[in-house]
């Protein structure tokens, strides 16, 4: 018969240990041999699909309620001005296969992105005005006076200024983006860590190398939630400029639609609108997690 393994009594508790078990508990021996840990497989093109499609669900059940209610619910008349899902994608392929809805969608893009170009200067003006207590003093009482008012409020006398025309919406639509950019600029540069700063001038950095390579890098997350949310607020800035100042553009489509009553081309140019703001705003969320993959606020 083979040894017996030892054992050790600690109190009622009998524990007990083989051979191999001791040599193992040993001093300076070699740790037990480990299987390695199997990869986690990939998923599949197929899975992430469904997984995506997955998170449609209550837009499915909506779309089935409604076209229920639309058919079942509504008399003839009244389903004019409530077509169901089946008549909205019927009029969106009318507008695409004729490139209607693709030239206001074009003009639309063309408008927003002309306004977000010339609101970009809010970014160093907030720099300044973060970082210099003078500047801030000086321009502040000035941006927390126009920026309350409303960009719709502005269209009567932009229309007066600039006339009705791609001017008068990018005016319009450059109100909504650059006061969200300028305030997130400012608090970007406000809420850096002081001992940041300290340690770039111990080390000998002289200001625009601070405010080029601390202050920009440190304040860049909040800039570009700023950036997220102005262009959010200049998109619908810029439906309602164009219902009332243009002659093209997804509005001037929702409002000619309105006129000859014509609700589906009305739903369709909203849904547009929708999905195409979605879109900006997730090409942004996935163009910084890839430049600020160091921030927190990127990885949602």
């Amino acid at each position: 018969m083979g040894a017996r393994a030892p054992r050790i009594r600690r109190g009622a508790c009998v524990i007990a240990m083989d051979e191999a078990s001791l040599r193992a508990s040993a001093p300076g021996a070699p740790p037990p041999a480990t299987l390695p840990a199997a990869a986690p497989r990939p998923p599949t093109l197929a899975r992430r699909v469904l997984r995506r499609l997955g998170n449609l669900g209550l837009l499915a059940v909506v779309l089935v309620i409604w076209q229920t209610i639309s058919m079942r619910v509504l008399d003839d008349t009244t389903r004019t001005l409530l077509p169901p899902p089946t008549a909205i994608f019927r009029a969106a392929w009318e507008l695409i296969s004729s490139g209607e809805l693709l030239r206001h969608l074009r003009d639309s893009l063309k408008r927003e992105v002309v306004a977000f170009l010339w609101a970009s200067m809010s970014i160093p003006l907030g720099i300044a005005m973060g970082w210099w207590k003078a500047v801030n003093d000086q321009v502040d009482p000035l941006v927390e006076m126009l920026r309350p008012v409303p960009p719709l409020a502005w269209i009567p006398l932009s229309i007066l200024w600039f006339g009705i025309g791609d001017t008068q919406n990018q005016f319009i639509i450059f109100l909504g983006i650059f006061f969200p950019i300028l305030i997130n600029t400012i608090t970007g540069v406000k809420g850096i860590e002081p001992n940041l700063i300290r340690a770039a001038r111990c080390l000998g950095a002289s200001e625009w190398e601070i405010l080029r390579r601390v202050v920009w890098k440190a304040a860049l997350p909040q800039i570009v939630t700023g950036i997220r949310i102005g262009l959010g607020v200049g998109w619908m800035a810029l439906v309602a400029a164009e219902l009332v100042g243009a002659n093209s553009g997804l509005g001037f489509l929702i409002n000619d639609a309105r006129t000859v009553l014509r609700t589906d081309y009305v739903i369709v140019g909203m849904a547009t609108i929708g999905l195409v703001g979605l879109l900006i705003d997730w090409c942004i969320r996935v163009m910084m997690r890839r430049m600020l993959p160091w921030s927190r606020s990127m990885g949602g």
